[in-house]
């Protein structure tokens, strides 16, 4: 086995962002590396992920997962190479999947590490398509939503990592309609051509309800919201009786410094009995054996595409956070450390 490194980076908060992010709110740092203790591995990170969640964690508030500590390295999903192991079951040269990203080499509880097989997939297809993005898109539509054949579907930020995957899988079991909303003409694009939406709109060219009006003219069964604000009250308009809409996420009010006005028109929920619910994969376990299974198989034939936006180099890790604040990605926001 060849001789550890004696250091590695790692990206820490420094300061905690007031709205959006800005690039001194984060510093690049060496951390020692050293052999792992018992049950532990040390894995040298290969890709890892940002996410829009992390911004949440970058606030002092109790919340789902515990904040993100000052001076202290971030975290996030990373897959990487094991290259040095205490722990039975992993040996080096084994790839893994763990929770210890914005790092080069990360120290990992063996019992927090999954292994994962490069010759199912690419090595970041674990951190997206077939990792938690993925499971998210699976267990948000069709346990959340309580999707079935036939529905309308409208899915916004569609060309997001989990957006693109939910319209997919929508089209693949039966949706008689699938929406997407994005916020450029190239995302729209790609949604009808790429990935089989049958309307897709930008939701920067006019109102949100008026555009969805046009594409959905009868109204939608399930609304998979990643935005919230005027996407969420023109799905409400929109929405057929006992529609169902899966609250994942809320990127538009991610840095707002002031609240954000809630949907004008929640009384529609009444007449139309509709149920809003929000999700947080973890609750979703349960479901990853059918959901790699089912996925794996989408990818091998073909029918189920995804798109990452691969960002080189540690020192580009913040950058890359950023831009997928901004929407700068197109699919799933990845670091590449292979260089």
């Amino acid at each position: 086995m060849s001789a550890l490194p004696a250091s590695g980076r790692e990206w820490h908060l420094v300061a905690r962002p007031h709205g959006w992010p800005k690039p001194e709110d984060f510093a690049l740092r060496e951390a020692p590396v050293a052999e792992p203790a018992e049950g532990r591995i040390l894995v040298r990170n290969l890709h890892f992920s940002v996410d829009p969640y992390m911004r949440g964690r970058m606030n002092d508030v109790k919340s789902y997962v515990p904040p993100f500590q000052l001076d202290q390295p971030m975290e996030g999903g990373a897959v990487g190479e094991v290259v040095a192991s205490s722990a039975e079951g992993f040996a080096v040269g084994d790839h893994v999947l763990h929770g210890l990203g914005w790092r080069e080499y990360a120290d990992v509880n063996a019992k927090h590490a999954t292994k994962v097989d490069a010759s199912l997939a690419p090595l970041s297809a674990y951190l997206g398509v077939l990792g938690m993005t993925g499971l998210t898109a699976y267990a948000g539509l069709f346990d959340v939503a309580s999707f079935k054949e036939g529905d309308v579907v409208f899915v916004s930020g569609a060309a997001g990592a989990v957006g693109s995957q939910v319209g997919q899988m929508a089209k693949l079991k039966g949706a008689s309609r699938v929406i997407g909303s994005a916020g450029s003409d190239e995302k729209v694009k790609l949604l009808t051509e790429e990935y089989g939406f049958d309307a897709a709109f930008n939701y920067k060219n006019g109102p949100v309800a008026a555009q969805l009006k046009e594409a959905a003219p009868d109204g939608i069964d399930v609304y998979f919201d990643n935005v919230g604000g005027e996407h969420l009250e023109a799905a409400i308009s929109s929405f057929n009786v006992h529609g169902r809409a899966t609250i994942c996420g809320m990127i538009a009010q991610y840095n707002s410094t002031e609240p954000t006005p809630a949907p004008r028109n929640l009384a529609l929920v009444i007449g139309k009995r509709l149920r809003l619910q929000g999700m947080l994969v973890n609750d979703h376990a349960a479901l990853q054996p059918a959901f790699v299974e089912e996925v794996a198989g989408w990818l091998a034939s073909g029918e189920l595409k995804y798109r990452e936006t691969v960002v080189e180099g540690m020192e580009n890790g913040v950058e890359a956070f950023l831009g997928m604040l901004r929407g700068e990605n197109t699919g799933k926001m990845i670091v590449s450390l292979t260089r």
